[in-house]
């Protein structure tokens, strides 16, 4: 048998039981929701702590914004 006629006895074998395992993995769309919630929650943290500084920064005496 010639290495090409066994590479495609595997490749067909493999895929064949590929398309037979139902089984593949979760799909992209859950993945997605969640990778967008947690920059969302990120964001909100983000701003959350800029507003903090800022008003911290605002109440130091003779402060003045850099330029």
């Amino acid at each position: 048998m010639s290495i090409l006629s066994y590479l495609h006895v595997v490749m067909t074998t493999r895929l064949a039981e590929l398309r037979r395992d139902g089984e593949r993995g979760d799909s992209p769309v859950p993945t997605a929701v969640i990778i967008a919630g947690l920059v969302a929650v990120a964001m909100a943290v983000t701003a959350l702590a800029l507003t903090k500084a800022r008003g911290w920064m605002n109440g130091i005496p003779g402060y003045t914004v850099p330029e």
